[in-house]
């Protein structure tokens, strides 16, 4: 039994949010994605966290990745005990090790990559973007725009070993819908 919950989510009028929500805690099995191997960045909580359990639940490996080791395990935890296939790894995808050892890693262990989701992002301006100064806006583009490139880099050879794959870059409603302040 699938149920659907509407969510009072700001989009615009023609947009509706809709959360899909299993009738029991278990993860309900499809094949949709499996064999499918899938990593998502920032994926220990929020939006990452619930992109992860719907691969997972689409039979998709799910490598799972936070800048810190206690989310890491608390989401490995959540996605295990639903019945998914995880790995968890820290990663700050700022830092090229961090991006070369995911990448390394999932190849290790599931022995391929066929999707990314590329959820990983800063905001750390607060106000306008013409009060916005040179060094936040340089962090804003290298975590939000830079590092989903470099991964992107990384992972697509990988990709056409494999005769294709998927990648989704997660950003914010804004850039279809600016806000007033900016």
């Amino acid at each position: 039994m699938v149920a659907y919950q509407i969510l009072g989510c700001r989009l615009g009028q023609a947009a509706v949010c809709v959360r899909m929500m299993s009738s029991n805690t278990a993860v309900q099995q499809s094949a949709k994605l499996a064999g499918k191997i899938a990593i998502v960045t920032a994926s220990t909580d929020g939006i990452g966290l619930a992109i992860a359990r719907r691969l997972g639940e689409d039979g998709a490996h799910v490598v799972v990745s936070s800048r810190k080791q206690t989310n890491v395990d608390s989401a490995v935890a959540e996605l295990k005990g639903l019945g998914c296939s995880v790995l968890g790894l820290t990663c700050h995808v700022a830092k090229e090790q961090d991006r070369q050892n995911l990448i390394s890693k999932t190849l290790e262990k599931f022995g391929g990559i066929d999707i990314l989701v590329s959820n990983a992002a800063v905001n750390p301006a607060v106000g306008g973007v013409l009060d916005c100064p040179e060094s936040v806006w340089d962090k804003i583009f290298e975590i939000n725009v830079k590092n989903a490139l470099q991964l992107s880099q990384l992972v697509v050879p990988h990709m056409q070993e494999r005769g294709g794959g998927a990648i989704v870059y997660i950003s914010s409603i804004a850039g279809f819908q600016p806000m007033n302040d900016c």
